[in-house]
């Protein structure tokens, strides 16, 4: 996979993939930049969230678990000191539909211990929690 970045000023960077497809990354305004897109490190997070997500939604499809919705949240904590890598993160899948939460945790530990080629390129202790129509497993805390 290659990817082409090109720096358009101050902290701006046009990165465009392989599909042809871009983004303009930028710093806040605090940091220096213009807060024109997406800070570079939230990009591996947005990719989590899709690469997990695309997992997900094909897991219960095969599974024939019929899913209304899926929302995935991210919270992530990275080291206080250079460099400041993403020591944890946290997933929540939130499911509406008539899935049963054995078959979305399954659908979710296949993803982020096998498929999700993000999940598994990341330095970072990964841990999810799942809801569904409501639901939480667990009600407290997340699961390794």
């Amino acid at each position: 996979m290659k990817i082409n970045a090109v720096w358009e000023g101050q902290h701006k960077f046009v990165a465009t993939g392989e599909t042809g497809f871009s983004v303009l990354m930028d710093t806040g305004v605090t940091d220096g930049g213009e807060g024109k897109g997406p800070k570079p490190l939230e990009l591996p997070l947005m990719g989590l969230a899709g690469c997990s997500g695309v997992d997900v939604v094909a897991i219960l499809k095969k599974m024939r678990e019929p899913m209304k919705s899926l929302k995935i949240e991210i919270d992530s904590e990275r080291n206080p000191i250079e460099p400041k890598r993403f020591t944890s993160i946290r997933l929540l899948f939130q499911v509406e539909g008539e899935v049963k939460p054995t078959s979305l945790e399954k659908a979710i530990r296949l993803s982020l211990e096998k498929y999700c080629s993000v999940s598994n390129s990341l330095n970072a202790k990964i841990t999810y929690a799942y809801e569904v129509n409501g639901q939480r497993y667990p009600q407290e805390g997340y699961l390794d």
